[in-house]
């Protein structure tokens, strides 16, 4: 290797420190940090990401076992070495069965140093940097409000498979908990305050729970928490989420501010919200140009009709053609049921799976997931611009045609 070794040393007896010190200096290796605080220490071999560490035992063994299992858990790239002035047989098996790779006695000889650090270095060349994990987000949005976005957003979540977490950008009025039925302790404000040592143990610390696979990343409860987060907190606590899950759903406010851009430009697919009627059509046509102009390609956008009917009159193919792009997906009308769902704070998905509305958001949850193409209009549909409603059909795209152009 080319740089220098650099270490970490974690001692609570200064005397063995300095030698560890002098020694390593002598060897030509660096010293990045030391001290007798473990965790203190560990903060700085995430920050630094040395080499190795050096852990001294003293009186206090079982402690620094403790911290060497640690390390070995959580930071398996660095190389562990425990040192001690006793040597005996139980004192070094104990130090190996708690992770460390190699063992120096106190005090440290030359000779024995360099064995250790050559050993170190080929352990550090054979250190291939794995590719980190980068699971699926999807966004559910929609520049109008009332269109459903939170009910559509749940439900996705609740329907995936994967692990998959459900994240509240509504920083200043989110209410995902009450369509989970849960009461957050943390939110995104405490990932945000914490964001410079996120793993995947203090991630789970900070989420709700509600399944198996669905945790919920809450909004803050108090509003001036939210003003503390930037757009660059949001970024690097979603870049960390997908590290950790298979699937991440968020659900953004109705806005093209910068905490929303922020989720969007990260989104892998936009699940772009809408109901079918004018202003609601208006709205979305113009998110569409807005994307245009961000450079988001039109096969990152997926657009689904929330609270579709048979007594809407609107053409689909007219839709479809003002807004250019196909509809994937047509989530049925059924107040009393979506609200019911939305009371108890269950998901429609899990209590109640074979309504339409459960099936057809597992079927745009399938169609996202899995890349299947956009559906063509069922024949159930087709019947309501059936031949006895030719005449009907006709003025309903001349009015609808002639509606949008004054729009």
């Amino acid at each position: 290797m080319n740089q220098p070794l650099t270490f970490v040393v974690l001692s609570t007896d200064l005397d063995n420190f300095k030698s560890i010190r002098s020694a390593l200096t002598a060897g030509g290796a660096q010293l990045l940090a030391g001290g007798n605080d473990a965790d203190q220490l560990y903060e700085e071999i995430v920050r630094l990401k040395p080499s190795a560490a050096i852990v001294a035992l003293s009186e206090k063994t079982d402690a620094a076992l403790k911290f060497i299992e640690r390390l070995a858990s959580e930071c398996p790239s660095v190389a562990l070495i425990s040192a001690a002035h006793n040597n005996s047989p139980d004192v070094i098996l104990q130090s190996l069965r708690a992770g460390a790779r190699e063992f120096l006695r106190l005090p440290i000889s030359a000779d024995e140093l360099r064995t250790v650090m050559a050993r170190v270095t080929t352990f550090c060349s054979t250190q291939v940097q794995k590719p980190k994990s980068k699971g699926k987000m999807v966004s559910v949005f929609s520049s109008k409000g009332g269109c459903g976005t939170t009910f559509v957003a749940t439900n996705l979540a609740a329907s995936a498979a994967p692990r998959t977490v459900l994240v509240d950008l509504n920083l200043q009025a989110g209410d995902l908990p009450l369509f989970l039925g849960v009461e957050p302790k943390y939110s995104i404000a405490d990932m945000v305050e914490n964001r410079s040592q996120l793993d995947e143990s203090l991630i789970a610390s900070f989420v709700t729970p509600y399944s198996s696979h669905l945790s919920l990343l809450a909004a803050p409860k108090q509003a001036d928490s939210a003003d503390e987060i930037e757009p660059q907190h949001v970024f690097t606590v979603l870049q960390r989420l997908r590290e950790v899950y298979e699937y991440v759903v968020i659900d953004p406010q109705h806005t093209f501010d910068s905490i929303t851009l922020a989720a969007l430009d990260q989104s892998d697919e936009i699940v772009l919200v809408l109901t079918l009627d004018i202003p609601a059509l208006r709205s979305t046509q113009r998110a569409l140009e807005i994307f245009d102009r961000l450079g988001y390609p039109r096969k990152k956008i997926r657009i689904v009709v929330n609270r579709w009917s048979k007594q809407i009159d609107l053409e689909l193919r007219e839709v479809e053609k003002f807004l250019g792009e196909p509809v994937i997906g047509f989530i049925p009308s059924d107040y009393q049921v979506a609200v019911t769902s939305i009371n108890l704070g269950q998901p429609l998905v899990l209590t109640d799976p074979n309504s339409k509305i459960a099936q057809e958001i597992r079927g745009i949850s399938q169609r996202i997931a899995v890349g299947v193409a956009p559906i063509i209009e069922p024949q159930s549909r087709k019947t309501l611009w059936g031949s006895l409603f030719n005449k009907e059909r006709a003025q309903s795209r001349v009015n609808f045609s002639t509606s949008l152009e004054k729009v």
